[in-house]
């Protein structure tokens, strides 16, 4: 299989959040060209796959999740070498709020055109293009992650595991600058004299990924 090697240039951004705490956001890159294995497409069972995500301000935090709409993982020799998953941002849920209003306001808002654009945007998407296992046993998975209508790339540390003929990926939460993706809506970094009305830039995510028994 043809290996793609990508040359990282590391990059630390650091934000104020929450006026004290300090959030380093990962290196965003250009694109990586690759082309997916089809014959493994669409093992991802999205009924158990999760997108989790967290977003802050002065007052305060909120987190969700979002579901996948299809996906794949490849494994060879035990060893992931390819994957792709296509995230349903029209499944963008609150979880710390579930159950009121205010989880209502905050998931159509976060859909709207002040954040993520849903209606233009339905699905975003994250293809892995290379992975690298690490001294400490953690992959260094480098993939091309899509939000609205741009692409980065992006390294994120994770592991992968298959138990009862299942395989599950599963990535430490990492931290991205909305503001890479056009999404700006609230940002110190575009607009002035929001006092302590911001939303900070950095946002946590983080994948659970699981395969079809």
């Amino acid at each position: 299989m043809k290996k793609i090697i990508l040359s990282l240039v590391l990059v630390a951004s650091v934000l104020t959040a929450c006026k004290t705490e300090k959030k380093e956001k990962l290196a965003v890159n250009e694109v990586v060209e690759f082309e997916a294995i089809a014959a493994e497409k669409y093992n991802v069972d999205i009924a158990t796959s999760v997108l989790n995500w967290k977003g802050t301000k002065p007052l305060g935090s909120h987190d969700g999740v979002v579901s996948l709409k299809s996906g794949s993982l490849v494994i060879e020799k035990n060893e992931l070498v390819e994957g792709e998953f296509i995230i349903n941002m029209s499944t963008i849920a609150n979880v710390d709020m579930k159950g009121t209003d205010g989880a209502g306001k905050i998931e159509g808002h976060l859909k709207s055109e002040d954040f993520f654009d849903v209606a233009k945007f339905p699905t975003s998407k994250f293809v892995i293009t290379n992975v690298e296992e690490n001294e400490d046993g953690k992959l260094a998975v480098t993939g091309n992650l899509k939000i609205k209508d741009v692409t980065k790339s992006i390294t994120i540390p994770a592991t992968i595991s298959t138990k009862a003929g299942v395989t599950t990926f599963k990535s430490d939460t990492f931290n991205i600058n909305r503001t890479d993706f056009n999404v700006r809506y609230g940002s110190k970094s575009f607009f002035d004299n929001l006092k302590d009305k911001f939303i900070d830039d950095i946002m946590e995510m983080s994948f659970v990924v699981k395969t079809k028994a």
